[in-house]
């Protein structure tokens, strides 16, 4: 495992850390589906801001986390990489108690 794993890990037993870390996991998975998308088909920013109309530093943003997209960003970014925007909602897991 590497360290920052044994970190989180030790971290996660802490319920205050890992309720703010449950908290942003949504967030986290939408930058990781971009940068992976982005990546996949090896175009860097400033391909995808030509692709999309949407601005390098915008891109940016999205993917350091200081910028919320919208439905509408999300879909012009999966259109600008020739793939289909899918969102779904999932059953969460049953509390360990």
């Amino acid at each position: 495992m590497s360290e920052f794993q044994d970190f989180l890990k030790e971290q996660l037993q802490d319920d205050e850390f890992r309720k703010e870390w449950e908290d942003i996991q949504p967030e986290m998975d939408v930058i990781r589906a971009i940068v992976d998308a982005r990546i996949s088909q090896n175009l860097t920013q400033k391909e995808l801001a030509e692709r999309t109309g949407i601005n390098q530093a915008d891109i940016s943003k999205l993917e350091n986390g200081t910028r919320n997209p919208s439905l509408k960003l999300l879909k012009r970014l999966a259109d600008g990489m020739g793939m289909t925007l899918k969102l779904e909602f999932v059953p969460k897991s049953p509390a360990k108690g």
